[in-house]
């Protein structure tokens, strides 16, 4: 069995993800246009929720970029991996890295939109704000690792 074979299922995984971050990206988005509007209408369903959802301008739109953008990471990853240079370990050790690194991201900035002083840049007493705080922590510090990994494997390649 070739390699390519061997890492097939992971590509699949990594779309797979990148498919669901891209779903999150719509419905954060869809909520993002409910919050700009000061209500929630769906046409062609007459009528319309008067409610202002919470959250910030900033934390609305950072939430749906942060989904957009690690969906678009997680896609080119699934393209780029039969490219790097790790046997089948260290690709599903990379698949798996980049799936946490995106899903944290996106999951710390939905959080960030729902409790106002939550901005997770630094510990506090706030409980919430611990929770943005560690999940952007777990995120990156493997991102970090994972590139400076990649990178490392890259740079010192000789095969071709």
């Amino acid at each position: 069995m070739s390699l390519e074979d061997e890492i097939k299922p992971l590509r699949r995984l990594l779309i797979g993800h990148g498919a669901l971050l891209m779903l999150a990206a719509g419905v954060i988005g869809l909520a993002f246009t409910f919050f700009v509007l000061g209500h929630v209408v769906l046409w062609p369903i007459p009528g319309q929720i008067e409610y202002q959802l919470p959250g910030t301008y900033h934390d609305w739109h950072m939430a749906h970029m942060e989904a957009l953008i690690n969906g678009a990471v997680v896609f080119l990853v699934a393209a780029l991996l039969p490219a790097l240079p790790f046997a089948e370990r260290g690709l599903k050790r990379v698949a798996y890295a980049v799936a946490v690194v995106a899903w944290v991201n996106v999951i710390a900035s939905t959080i960030k939109i729902f409790f106002k002083d939550s901005q997770g840049l630094e510990a506090s007493a706030l409980l919430s704000n611990n929770i943005v705080f560690a999940l952007f922590y777990v995120g990156v510090v493997v991102f970090l690792v994972l590139m400076a990994t990649i990178a490392w494997k890259c740079l010192r390649s000789t095969a071709p």
